[in-house]
C-alpha cells in the first residue's frame, strides 16, 4: 500500500470518528489538578487509572512498566528559571516510577511505530496544555487506529518524569534499542494551544540564523501562534511529510511548520547540541531520548513557552485550549503511525 494516495481517505475516515468532545473530556479529567510521581503521587495514580482504562475501552493490551534509576543527571519540575536555565539541571538520587505502553492484541513482537506523550506536570500547574492535551491526544488515536479493521504495527507509550529529563522515555528508549520493537516514534507535546492573533508566536534567540526556513515561514503568518511545529531529523523525513500532508487534508487545514533538525540520530547528535545551544530547544521532550538511542523521531507541539503564556502556571487550564485543532493533531499523528515506515520496519 503507497502511502501518498491512502493520506487524504484515511484522514477523511478518521475525521468522521473522531470527537472533540472526548478530547475535551479527558484533559478536564487529568487537569483538574498538578500530578507527578514525587510531589502529587495520588494525583498521579489518578491520571494514570484514567489513562490505562481508557487504552482498555479502545481495545489495547496495556502493560505498567516500572523503572526504578540512581544517580541520574535530569532537571527539577520546579519553576526554576527559563527551561533551559542551568539552574533547572538535578542530579537525581533516586526515581522510582512507571510507564503505560500498550499495543493491539495481536501484534505480538512485530516492530512498530510508537505514539508517545508525558502525563506528568511541574509542581503548581494542572498542565492542561503541557500535557493533558497531548495525552488527550494519544487516547484518540488509540481510538480511532484500534477501530480500524486491521489495526496497524503501532505503540502507544504514557511516560512518566518528563519534567524530571525525560526519565521514563529513558527507558522505553533503552527497551527499544535493544529489542528494536520500536522503528520510529511520534512525540506528542504541548499541542492544544492554538493563537491567531498577529504577534502571538515567539521564537528563541538565534533561531532565525539557525533555521532561516522555518523563521521565515513563522515570520510569514505574521507571527501568529496558529500552526503545529513538526521538528524531525533526516531520518525522519517522510514522518514529517506525512504529518504535513495529513494536517494539510483536515477540513479545515490544519497549518504546519516543519523543522528539520541537522543533527544526526545517536549520541553524537546530543553532544552537538553542546557546541550549539540554541538547537536543544528542538529536544525539549522525550522525543530527544529516542534520538539519543539512535531511533527516528518527530516531535509535535505548539511550541510550548513560545506561544502559551500560561505554560508552566497555574493557569494552564482547560479552557484555555482549541479541541477542534487538537483533535485534528490527534487524526494527523494517527494517519502518520498507521503509514510511516521507517527504515527497517516491516508490517
Amino acid at each position: 500500500m503507497e502511502a501518498g494516495p491512502d493520506v487524504p481517505a484515511l484522514v477523511r475516515e478518521l475525521t468522521r470518528r473522531a470527537d472533540p468532545a472526548r478530547l475535551r473530556h479527558d484533559v478536564e479529567y487529568l487537569a483538574d489538578r498538578p500530578r507527578g510521581r514525587t510531589h502529587a503521587p495520588e494525583a498521579m495514580a489518578r491520571a494514570e487509572t484514567h489513562v490505562a482504562a481508557r487504552l482498555a475501552e479502545a481495545g489495547w493490551r496495556t502493560e505498567r512498566q516500572p523503572f526504578d534509576v540512581r544517580w541520574r543527571p535530569g532537571t527539577t519540575d520546579r519553576p526554576v528559571g527559563g527551561s533551559l536555565s542551568p539552574r533547572r539541571v538535578r542530579l537525581h538520587r533516586r526515581l522510582t516510577g512507571a510507564n503505560l505502553l500498550a499495543e493491539p492484541p495481536d501484534l505480538g513482537d512485530r516492530p512498530a511505530v510508537l505514539v508517545g506523550a508525558h502525563l506528568d506536570t511541574v509542581v503548581d500547574s494542572p498542565g492542561a496544555d503541557d500535557n493533558a492535551s497531548g495525552v488527550a491526544a494519544l487516547l484518540e488515536v488509540a481510538r480511532l487506529l484500534g477501530g480500524l479493521p486491521e489495526p496497524p504495527a503501532v505503540r502507544l507509550a504514557c511516560f512518566d518524569m518528563e519534567e524530571l529529563g525525560f526519565v521514563g522515555a529513558r527507558a522505553v528508549a533503552r527497551a527499544a534499542r535493544h529489542g528494536r520493537r520500536v522503528t520510529g516514534m511520534l512525540c506528542l507535546e504541548s499541542v492544544g494551544c492554538f493563537a491567531d492573533g498577529p504577534g502571538t508566536q515567539a521564537m528563541p534567540a538565534g533561531f532565525g540564523a539557525l533555521f532561516r526556513d522555518a523563521a521565515g515561514a513563522v515570520r510569514a503568518r505574521d507571527r501568529r501562534g496558529d500552526f503545529t511545529l513538526v521538528v524531525h531529523r533526516r531520518s525522519s523525513d517522510a514522518a514529517a511529510d506525512l504529518w504535513r500532508r495529513a494536517a494539510g487534508a483536515a477540513d479545515p487545514p490544519l497549518p504546519v511548520v516543519t523543522l528539520r533538525d541537522p543533527r544526526p540520530d545517536g549520541p553524537l547528535g546530543t553532544l552537538a547540541g553542546l557546541a550549539v545551544p540554541p538547537v536543544n530547544h528542538l529536544g525539549r521532550s522525550d522525543h530527544a531520548a529516542f534520538w539519543s538511542a539512535g531511533v527516528p523521531a518527530v516531535l509535535l507541539t505548539g511550541t510550548a513557552n513560545f506561544r502559551n503564556p500560561r505554560y508552566h502556571r497555574p493557569t494552564d487550564t482547560p479552557d484555555t485550549l482549541d479541541y477542534p485543532r487538537l483533535t485534528a493533531v490527534a487524526v494527523a499523528t494517527a494517519v502518520t503511525a498507521a503509514l510511516w515506515r521507517p527504515y527497517g520496519h516491516r508490517r
